[in-house]
């Protein structure tokens, strides 16, 4: 018989650990953080950097699987704290559904990584990510609710938890029922634009984490932005305690805990007040969306599509192999004329 991958060995460690405890399908002391977003924008770096380790990013392949351990004292198991990277910017939103399962979804937690330097990606990149991501995860809610009525209850108060019951947009947003924390990356790169698109991308931002009931905040390769970012993701991963420090000077890097901010605080979408009559949309979110791209317009179709075709990516190009992939590329092609060109004589002679 052969013998298991690692890749079968994790996966199945990890559904065991997450269905094996009494009761309710969850293990206290495993939690798993899933980390999508702009392809290239640094999301395998903060992985590292949360596990201590010292070793060059390398391009993420698909879907990636590592893992963390944390002592919490002298004689008692540690923590265990699952990573998912997916690759490949908005390519492979099939891939999703994988890792977050009915069986997990109480111990996960979603990092949306956006590249602030490339703010014309940006909102398709969000848009594409988010709604996917939601969509499965109402899914694992609602199969869930069919076996485990009280864990899915509970699910959707204790994310609700995050907003004072006395917060004036309470019944206002439409909060992501696990854990969401989105990150801009490549702030050292963002704060040197003008300052009324910082001020757009800002602003948008705060909205739309604000809407999803998710925490914002930027870094950069600063030590000291990425010491708040591992403290967060430490918060997600072994439910050290949250931080409750907020800034939203968009001179600053934002750094807003999910409930702390508010529509009142953001304001309205940045748009003079005689232009906004003129856009037409049927939600907030899509107000937004409609202004944003009004400053930052999104590419055309096929640049925002991603290449699905891994041998056609240009990182991983190697020149030997690309090589050789032409010249079997041409010779297909003319297999195929040839081919061609012997149907259609044997058509004309019968």
């Amino acid at each position: 018989m052969p013998s298991e991958t690692l890749w079968e060995i994790a996966k199945a460690e990890v559904e065991k650990r997450s269905s094996g405890s009494e009761g309710d399908g969850l293990e206290i002391g495993e939690k798993s953080v899933f980390f999508i977003g702009s392809k290239n924008g640094g999301k395998t770096t903060i992985i590292l950097r949360c596990l201590d380790r010292d070793e060059p990013p390398k391009p993420t392949l698909a879907l990636e699987y590592t893992y963390g351990r944390r002592a919490k004292g002298h004689n008692i198991p540690k923590d265990i704290a699952h990573f998912w990277e997916l690759g490949g910017g908005t390519s492979l939103l099939d891939l999703i559904s994988i890792p977050i399962t009915s069986d997990t979804l109480r111990t996960f937690s979603i990092v949306l990584v956006l590249d602030l330097s490339k703010p014309n990606d940006l909102w398709p990149t969000m848009e594409n990510l988010l709604q996917a991501t939601k969509s499965h995860v109402d899914k694992m809610i609602m199969k869930l609710g069919k076996t485990n009525s009280k864990a899915a209850s509970e699910m959707r108060q204790k994310i609700r938890s995050n907003m004072q019951k006395d917060h004036p947009d309470r019944e206002l947003v439409d909060p992501f029922l696990i854990p969401l924390v989105i990150i801009g990356s490549k702030y050292d790169i963002f704060q040197d634009f003008d300052s009324e698109k910082r001020k757009v991308i800002c602003k948008t931002l705060r909205f739309v984490a604000h809407y999803y009931g998710a925490s914002l905040m930027f870094t950069s390769k600063s030590e000291a932005l990425l010491l708040k970012i591992r403290g967060v993701i430490n918060q997600l991963a072994f439910g050290i305690d949250k931080s409750k420090s907020i800034c939203v000077d968009q001179n600053k890097p934002l750094f807003i805990t999910a409930g702390l901010d508010s529509l009142s605080q953001i304001g309205s979408p940045p748009v003079p007040d005689n232009d906004i009559g003129k856009l037409h949309a049927h939600s907030p979110m899509e107000l937004w969306k409609k202004v944003y791209e009004r400053v930052f317009p999104p590419k055309s179709i096929n640049m925002l599509k991603d290449i699905k075709d891994p041998a056609r990516d240009p990182q991983y190009a190697e020149s030997e192999v690309d090589e050789m992939r032409i010249q079997k590329d041409q010779e297909l092609e003319q297999y195929k004329r040839s081919s061609s060109k012997s149907w259609k004589q044997i058509e004309f002679d019968s």
